[in-house]
């Protein structure tokens, strides 16, 4: 049986969540808009689920807003309060940072094409970590949002969002955070990071893909990006995924439960891997910033090597990881991120990105000589 280690991409469905939706795939279905017993029952689990969410992220049941996943929850944020702020006192300014996920930088971009949006991106050090003073020092009287994620897909590198938050504040701009890698491994209260809205996505956490949340504090202004039926409070039409709401609350809850003692656990594991790893492995050398980042991540660039290369030889030693983002797979393209951190072009085509699951508690010393032997092979 293969190592499934890239768990940054994707979690397998956790028991608890499979046996907490199966009634409301089965006997238990309805739509929570009808007025009729199998509708309330839907509602009364939807409800719950919000409830769940709400209660992980630190704010009211009110402020949350079911999505289809991260994707959806980033583009909600960007698009819909930079164009809620520009119609409302007229800024087109966004800041952001260059090695955020394509579900920002992405709108971002949709926004400078065609709605006249101005985007400033931050730069980040050689550790993917960006400088608070620098983004107070991009912000401008026109600025409708600033959207820095909580810590990178691709290196794992936390970025210092309190402070960043503290000089939004001071300037009454919102702030986006993005939060799906961080869920489940760092505290996500909304007020103690100081943010305005924050995304996560339950594929991360162990639920079913396709389902997610954004949650915006009251008094955020908020352009739907869906219109139709008016579900979520007018912000996001369409019927609610009932069951993947409740997965959602039920993920959460869990993983908020174990956060502590499963991030103090899987650092250690993942330091150890690390240290193998650069006494195996010739040359090769850790992205991403050795001490700020997520204890789920170790990735790495290896001179010499070809990184698409190294992961098919890992499959064959049974190994399953990856180059970096699931969202670029089989792109020819060096990574982004690793670009705006100053690796040359050729260097970061060498990436390998593992990463690992909540219930992580065995020696990686057998997937470091993997690695070795990998990079051995393709060596020789």
């Amino acid at each position: 049986m293969s190592l499934y280690l890239d768990h940054a991409a994707t979690t397998p469905v956790r028991r608890e969540v499979l046996e907490a939706i199966t009634p409301l795939l089965t006997t238990q279905f309805g739509n929570p808009s009808s007025a009729h017993e199998a509708g309330e029952r839907a509602r009364a689990a939807l409800d719950e689920g919000r409830r769940l969410v709400a209660s992980a992220l630190g704010v009211r049941d009110g402020e949350i807003v079911f999505t289809s996943g991260g994707t959806e929850s980033n583009n909600l944020a960007v698009q819909g309060i930079a164009v809620a702020t520009m119609l409302g006192r007229g800024a087109s300014h966004i800041v952001t940072t260059p090695i955020e996920h394509s579900s920002v930088r992405e709108p971002a971009r949709f926004l400078e094409r065609v709605h006249g949006f101005e985007v400033t991106e931050v730069p980040v050090d050689g550790d993917g970590l960006v400088d608070p003073d620098d983004v107070a020092a991009a912000l401008r009287d026109d600025t409708a949002l600033v959207a820095v994620g909580l810590a990178n897909n691709e290196v794992g590198t936390v970025q210092p969002v309190a402070r960043i938050a503290e000089a939004c504040r001071a300037r009454g701009i919102p702030l986006h955070v993005d939060a799906v890698q961080a869920a489940g491994w760092l505290p996500l209260s909304l007020a103690d990071l100081g943010a305005d809205s924050l995304a996560v996505s339950g594929h991360k956490l162990g639920t079913p893909q396709g389902i997610g949340a954004l949650a915006i504090r009251t008094g955020v202004p908020l352009e739907p990006l869906l219109h139709g039926g008016g579900q979520e409070r007018g912000r996001r039409s369409g019927t609610e995924n009932v069951a993947g709401a409740a997965a959602l609350g039920v993920a959460l809850a869990l993983a908020e439960a174990e956060r502590e003692e499963a991030a103090a656990r899987v650092s250690r594991i993942r330091d150890a891997f690390i240290a193998d790893a650069a006494a195996l492995v010739p040359g090769i050398r850790l992205t991403g910033h050795p001490l700020h980042r997520l204890p789920s991540v170790a990735s790495f660039v290896i001179p010499g090597a070809n990184g698409e290369a190294v992961l098919v030889e890992l499959e064959r030693s049974g190994v399953l990881a990856s180059s970096g983002s699931a969202c670029r797979a089989g792109s020819t393209e060096p990574s982004h991120v690793l670009l705006a951190m100053g690796v040359d072009a050729d260097e970061a085509r060498t990436a390998v990105r593992f990463s690992f699951p909540r219930t992580l508690d065995a020696d990686l010393a057998p997937v470091a000589r993997a690695l070795a032997a990998a990079v051995g092979e393709l060596a020789a």
